[in-house]
């Protein structure tokens, strides 16, 4: 089975040595996803809604490449840093994107993301279709 590597492009995968998209087949696993923009910067500091907004369209684009979409995913992890602030703001934004395709999940706090003004972090799993 063949193994695909697919980069966003940021200056971070080369050096802690990951890719944001792996296929494997017709499987496909999207890291960790932040809310930042294709600069790097973070978008919507201070706006969990936001932040989930930009999360799943860096998904989604990372599904694209890989040949997908969020109609093929299957399972999403949603990381938070404050649970009881945010989880229905990050509910909702996922909702938005998933209410249709409703794919297993799990919603989680942490203490911390990579940068304090990060308040969610998304992975997804997808079946692609043949």
């Amino acid at each position: 089975m063949e193994r695909q590597n697919f980069s966003s492009g940021t200056k971070w995968e080369p050096v802690v040595g990951y890719s944001r998209a792996v296929r494997m087949g017709n499987t496909i696993h999207v890291s960790g996803t932040t809310a930042t923009d294709s600069n790097g910067n973070i978008v919507g500091i201070g706006d969990a809604y936001a932040q989930a907004v930009q999360v799943l369209r860096n998904i989604e684009s990372a599904l694209q490449k890989a040949g997908a979409g969020m109609k093929d995913v299957v399972r999403t992890r949603m990381y938070v840093t404050n649970i009881v602030a945010d989880w229905e703001k990050v509910g909702r934004a996922h909702g938005e994107f998933f209410s249709e395709i409703r794919p297993a999940t799990s919603m989680v706090e942490v203490s911390k993301l990579i940068a304090p003004e990060m308040l969610v972090e998304i992975e997804v799993e997808a079946i692609a279709g043949e």
